[in-house]
């Protein structure tokens, strides 16, 4: 039987917060978007972290793939 790597207890709770801060920006950049006056750099600020969060985020789980931390569990295989 081959041995299997379980990743860290963290991983989920990192996911989440991932999540949750991109959510969080996505809604300040909404509230922007609703209120009266200009707010178009709070806008653009909250979108220009939620990117990044995003672009982040990916690197992180691709990071986590190459060196075997997290894998592929084979869904529909």
């Amino acid at each position: 039987m081959p041995a299997t790597k379980t990743p860290p207890r963290s991983a989920p709770l990192i996911v989440v917060i991932f999540f949750v801060a991109i959510l969080a920006s996505l809604g300040v950049a909404l509230f922007a978007l609703f209120r009266r006056g200009d707010n178009s750099q709070l806008m653009l600020r909250a979108l220009t972290i939620r990117v990044s969060l995003s672009v982040l985020f990916f690197l992180l789980l691709l990071l986590g793939w190459y060196l075997g931390v997290l894998t592929p569990h084979g869904l529909g295989a």
